[in-house]
């Protein structure tokens, strides 16, 4: 199933412009089977979610991308927002509680820079002292693939996942219509909820995947 898993709308996202009917549009005409709607550090109440998805007859998932002092975590089980989540730690207790799942989004962001790819070793101090970095601790996955990010800045992200052994997702992190079919995340089991997609996520059985090419 490809699944979006990292997504934004108006008004709870303010920086974004799409509604959910218009996320779940597009996700439709682009060949998508499910989004996650995983607003800046809000959360939707999962009946509201749960009838979204059953009014437009397409699995919709909900989420949040929670702003740390450490980076952005792409958090999945959790209903509201509580004060300490600026620290990551304090989320991954939060999660683990509540047996949910940590996605670590764009770790680039705030770290690479296009000169630490001039020199072969600075980049791999960089990837080795990136992956040192706490907030990697205790997470299912790297987003490996953002629609955002720039070629490079993707390859980095990906090589961090190679370091740290862990397995890589794919999202348009959309913001407006021409995001969305970048990047998805391609599951081998079947996703009918959030428990199902939480249990996904812990299995490592899936992978970044470019709509561009998948449909080609």
């Amino acid at each position: 199933m490809l699944i979006d898993i990292h997504t934004h709308t108006y008004p709870t996202s303010d920086d974004s412009n799409l509604t959910p009917e218009d996320l779940i549009s597009e996700a439709k005409k682009v060949g998508l089977d499910g989004i996650c709607i995983t607003d800046h550090d809000g959360f939707w109440n999962p009946r509201e979610i749960e009838k979204i998805g059953i009014d437009n007859d397409f699995l919709v998932l909900p989420g949040c991308e929670v702003t740390t002092e450490e980076g952005h975590l792409l958090v999945y089980g959790l209903d509201k927002y509580i004060f300490g989540m600026h620290k990551s730690a304090f989320v991954k207790e939060l999660v683990a509680e509540s047996q949910g799942a940590i996605v670590v989004a764009h770790p680039y962001r705030r770290v690479y820079r296009a000169s630490d790819s001039l020199s072969t070793q600075a980049y791999k101090d960089l990837l080795k002292k990136t992956s040192a970095e706490p907030v990697f601790e205790n997470i299912s996955a790297v987003e490996v693939r953002n629609g955002r990010g720039s070629s490079k800045e993707n390859a980095f992200s990906q090589r961090l996942a190679v370091e740290l052994d862990l397995p890589g997702t794919g999202a348009s992190d959309a913001h407006q219509i021409s995001d969305v079919g970048t990047f998805a995340t391609l599951f081998e089991d079947k996703i009918s909820d959030l428990k199902d997609f939480i249990a996904a996520l812990t299995t490592g059985k899936y992978r970044a995947a470019d709509l561009r090419l998948e449909h080609k």
